[in-house]
């Protein structure tokens, strides 16, 4: 299994949607920019994994390096999945049979490491 390394401090999806009016008169979540930008740097620097639009159930290993201890692992998993489906990398993150997920702190330098790998199809 190979291991990419994204740089940045990964953004929690549940903090950072916003609820704006829609053309109904309702309302509609949408992300904010500090999102979006997050899955463009993502994109940018994602390259093991990038197009490989895996369609099988996988595993997910992840390392999250924060700058502090005040983040939540579970949002940054819920960053870590959509970032996935935006490059491709995974068809759907509903094939995510298990996650297994770290929580560490570095100051310095703050990224999320992970690894995917594919199960066999007959297995789920």
């Amino acid at each position: 299994m190979e291991i990419e390394v994204i740089c940045g401090e990964v953004v929690a999806k549940a903090n950072h949607y916003l609820a704006v009016p829609d053309k109904q008169g309702g309302r509609r979540i949408i992300k904010d920019e500090a999102i979006r930008a997050y899955e463009r740097a993502f994109k940018q620097q994602c390259r093991k994994y990038k197009d490989k639009n895996i369609s099988f159930p996988f595993y997910l290993y992840v390392k999250v390096y924060y700058k502090n201890a005040n983040h939540d692992l579970d949002n940054s998993l819920k960053t870590l999945l959509d970032c996935l489906q935006y490059c491709n990398v995974i068809s759907n993150d509903s094939l995510c049979v298990q996650i297994v997920a770290e929580k560490h702190r570095d100051i310095r330098n703050p990224r999320l490491e992970y690894g995917i790998k594919e199960t066999q199809p007959s297995l789920f």
